[in-house]
């Protein structure tokens, strides 16, 4: 057997400290595993990233701003995002290796009831735009969104569109221009309950902030975020 990431070969040999790997995360090889930083419990009470701050600086920004401050309830994720992680994401976003989601499928399903109300919840997609779902043959949005359904039994509606308009790069942007920037996402469909969008990363924060805004004044109560990444 051979790792699913850089396709060293893999000892498949028990021992005490390969006994109780998850099934998933097995079928990495030792160095690859050991490159996978999950977030502790030490974390931002609203985006979820690792740090000693009750809510961190990003956060007291969302929090001051007008259009923004009540839209999410919180965000939370599994890993944190670093040089290793930005590799196996670009490989799996960019580059379309679909199976490398099946090295997150076992941590999403072991760790999403704990991390959100999440029986009470409508599981929403961040929507790729047109182009960009041509470009790479699937949503990661989606991948993701469809593990936590499996485990939770609870529905996924497409309720967002992306207009290609408006669709660039948080991260080259400054804060001011990110937190003006116009808000790419429309509702397809109104929803009566609360919701759960889900994303593979949490960068700056505009997208979800963004698509929660369109939900939040359509009606919906509270709206939470999941991201596999911080």
């Amino acid at each position: 057997m051979n790792c699913i990431y850089c396709q060293e070969s893999i000892d498949q040999s028990v021992t005490w400290s390969t006994l109780f790997i998850s099934a998933s995360t097995n079928n990495l090889c030792h160095d690859c595993r050991a490159q996978l930083q999950a977030i502790t419990d030490v974390i931002c009470e609203k985006c979820g990233r690792s740090t000693k701050e009750k809510v961190c600086s990003d956060c007291k920004q969302w929090l001051a701003s007008e259009n923004f401050q009540s839209v999410l309830e919180y965000n939370r994720s599994i890993y944190q995002y670093n040089p290793f992680m930005q590799d196996i994401i670009a490989q799996w976003k960019y580059r379309g290796d679909y199976q490398l989601i099946s090295i997150f499928e076992e941590a999403i399903s072991q760790k999403i009831s704990s991390l959100f109300p999440i029986k009470s919840l409508t599981i929403v997609p961040i929507p790729l735009t047109k182009q960009r779902l041509q470009e790479r043959a699937f949503n990661q949005s989606e991948a993701i969104t469809e593990i936590i359904a499996a485990k939770s039994h609870i529905p996924i509606v497409n309720a967002l569109e992306r207009n290609s308009q408006h669709s660039e790069k948080q991260s080259k942007k400054s804060k001011k221009e990110r937190m003006t920037t116009k808000n790419p996402f429309q509702l397809t469909q109104k929803l009566q309950t609360n919701v759960l969008l889900v994303d593979d990363i949490y960068t700056t924060g505009m997208t979800i902030h963004h698509a929660a805004k369109v939900l939040k004044d359509a009606g919906c109560a509270k709206i939470y975020s999941f991201t596999l990444v911080r």
